[in-house]
């Protein structure tokens, strides 16, 4: 028996989950606080981290439904307050603590949340001047975005009053300060933006301090107002106030009643202006019409009445004529010139005397011509006849007329040279110099030694050799 025997066995899976279980309820809304590392954010919108001080560690995890409600976005070493329930994540025995809510510690916490998402969205390239679009310099109607009850609203409606009283305006209000303003400026920037007849969207509020102002740092603001088809103009806080929705604006104004005041011209100076330009144009086209005026005065001076134009051109005619056929007479002499002038050369030249000189080269050399080629017939006649007589005198006709006989083997018609290429019985054939016989071979006898020559006596000087 084991010494587990008397006591009950868990399975690791059924120890975790009494943990667990244990756990729920206990720990469901703590506070937290300590240094972030490993630091994760994964493609799903969730956040993984650990959370640290001197002693100790613990898991964390963010999901996307809480983290999305964030100003700020965490990073290895950053103090922060966490509130939370405890939890064990069964599948690796992990104490961890499940985040609702984020908050950074320490002075300037908001200002690095600041910067961190200024630098991120510069590096998109939304900071970009070539991204932003020019202002309309006359618009029609213009969109306001920012809280109903604001001061700032009426700042804007009075310098519009006051610069352009037939301008529209359409307002699309908003919280803007306080926990999900920053969705709601986002919804009321996009829902402007549908709105075909809007030439131009102001967007901000009053001043305030930096947390007063954080909806205009979130980035569900600065998304909004870059894909927003109409040209916005931010205008948050006083002038040394800055947001990022500053810097991803068409444009930005110090407050509120200077972005209305570059939004709006004055309709009184615009009408002084266009009053100007009337006048200027109207000057230009009568003094256009009266030079003119002049110039057809001047051309129709110079005009000649048709029949006047007839004349002139009958004249003209009469003159060409007459060069034309005094060019013609000239042309006419100068080639009958040149015509005396060849024809002379021609004579002097006599071709039928080098026709007849030609005619009797041609005869001697026809004459030489035949006699070279019979002498050459005859010549190549006579080695011919001396070539066959030659020929017959070495043929082996010859040598058969002398009483020689020529032997082949009868079925391959080989000439035979040596004994050794027949044996007894063999069928031969032996030819004459009158008809052939058919022969079989009777005995075969080895060629003999050739009988040494006599002896020859030379006579060299004064010595004798035998």
């Amino acid at each position: 028996m084991t010494a587990a025997g008397a006591e009950s066995v868990h399975t690791v899976s059924d120890l975790a989950l009494r943990v667990k279980r244990s756990l729920d309820g206990a720990f469901d809304s703590i506070w937290v606080k300590g240094e972030v590392s490993n630091f994760r954010a994964y493609s799903s919108g969730h956040w993984y981290f650990t959370l640290k001080d001197s002693e100790a560690q613990l898991k964390g995890v963010m999901f996307s439904r809480d983290n999305r409600k964030l100003r700020f976005r965490p990073d290895d070493g950053d103090e922060v307050l966490v509130r939370g329930r405890v939890d064990v994540y069964t599948p690796r025995g992990d104490l961890q603590v499940v985040a609702r809510h984020l908050e950074p510690l320490g002075a300037g916490q908001l200002q690095k949340a600041f910067e961190a998402l200024k630098a991120r969205l510069a590096a998109e390239g939304l900071f970009d001047a070539d991204r932003k679009r020019p202002i309309p310099r006359v618009p029609r109607r213009i969109g306001i975005v920012t809280s109903e009850k604001a001061a700032a609203l009426q700042d804007m409606l009075r310098v519009f009053e006051s610069r352009d009283p037939t301008l529209a305006i359409t307002l699309s209000p908003s919280r803007v300060q306080g926990e999900g303003a920053g969705r709601e400026i986002a919804a009321a920037l996009d829902l402007l933006g549908r709105y075909s007849d809007v030439e131009l969207i102001l967007c901000g509020r009053g001043g305030g301090s930096l947390e007063d102002l954080w909806a205009f740092n979130e980035e569900v603001v600065a998304r909004a107002i870059v894909r927003c088809p109409v040209p916005v103009i931010s205008c948050v806080g006083h002038e040394i106030d800055f947001t990022i929705s500053d810097f991803v604006a068409d444009l930005r104004a110090p407050t509120p009643s200077a972005a209305a005041e570059v939004a709006v011209p004055v309709r009184a100076d615009l009408e002084a202006a266009v009053r100007a330009r009337v006048q200027r144009l109207s000057g230009a086209v009568l003094r256009e019409l009266a030079r003119r005026q002049r110039r057809v005065g001047e051309l129709r001076s110079r005009l000649i009445t048709p029949r006047r134009r007839v004349d002139l051109a009958a004249q003209r005619l009469d003159d060409v004529r007459l060069r034309l056929a005094r060019a013609t007479e000239l042309s006419i002499t100068l080639r009958r010139q040149r015509l005396n002038a060849a024809t002379g050369r021609l004579r002097a030249l006599a071709p039928r005397r080098d026709l007849v000189a030609a005619r009797a080269r041609l005869a001697r050399t026809e004459h030489a011509l035949v006699t070279a080629h019979a002498v050459g017939l005859r010549a190549r006649r006579q080695r011919l006849e001396v070539a066959r007589r030659a020929l017959y005198a070495l043929g082996p006709l010859q040598a058969l007329a002398r009483g020689y006989a020529l032997a082949r083997t009868m079925p391959g018609r080989e000439v035979l040279r040596d004994s050794a290429q027949v044996s007894v019985g063999d069928a031969i054939q032996v030819r004459l110099a009158q008809g052939a016989l058919d022969c079989r071979v009777e005995g075969v006898t080895g060629p003999q030694p050739p009988e040494p020559p006599d002896p020859v006596q030379l006579k060299m000087g004064t010595r004798r050799t035998t």
